[in-house]
């Protein structure tokens, strides 16, 4: 019975850890963010680390997740100057992979664009440690255990959105992403 357990137990880690970035569909061939499938005209998910515009101008979703003080917040209640949300989880190798960039970004700019990090975890204490742990001084902890946000965008892990200072979502990225890199910094040159 405990070997069964034991199964179990790495079958689910293993689902969950693959969960975190869905490859392509179909033949294996990466698609591109917007297209559609010739042959039944279904729209493709955005390919890992790819930018996707087709929600160019939506507003945020109004779902609530917790602010630094623990208090209930919104991305809506955030608003005023450009934000980059990125929702990621500490089981999640891709997103990480790319937290030491997305902190070097968030530092590098203060004040121009406020960057939400905004943890997926259901266990609050496991991603409060993961940012302690590693020195993200300049992400502040949002939590999300609720997983309000992740529902609400139908987001694989990790998904970063930018928004501009009236609100309006300008592109999303859905996979990992070297937010220090030349790709990035011209990302980020469109909300400043």
């Amino acid at each position: 019975m405990a070997s069964r357990v034991a199964i179990v137990c790495l079958l689910g880690t293993a689902l969950g850890l693959a969960a975190c970035d869905k490859p392509s569909p179909g033949n294996g061939q990466v698609e591109v963010a917007g297209s559609s499938d010739e042959a039944t005209g279904a729209a493709t998910a955005p390919a890992a680390g790819k930018v996707d515009r087709s929600h160019k101008g939506e507003a945020p979703p109004v779902a609530p997740f917790k602010g630094p003080d623990g208090s209930a917040t919104t991305l809506a209640s955030l608003g005023g100057k450009p934000l980059l949300v990125n929702l990621w989880a500490t089981w999640c190798a891709p997103c990480v992979k790319e937290m030491p960039t997305l902190n070097a970004a968030a530092a590098s700019l203060d004040g121009k664009v406020s960057v939400v990090a905004v943890s997926q975890d259901m266990d609050e204490a496991k991603a409060l440690a993961f940012l302690e742990k590693g020195q993200f001084s300049a992400l502040t902890p949002y939590l999300d255990p609720k997983l309000g946000l992740s529902t609400a965008y139908g987001a694989n892990l990790p998904m970063t959105i930018l928004y501009d200072a009236g609100g309006h979502e300008l592109w999303r990225v859905t996979g990992d992403m070297d937010w220090t890199g030349a790709e990035a910094k011209k990302l980020l040159a469109e909300a400043v």
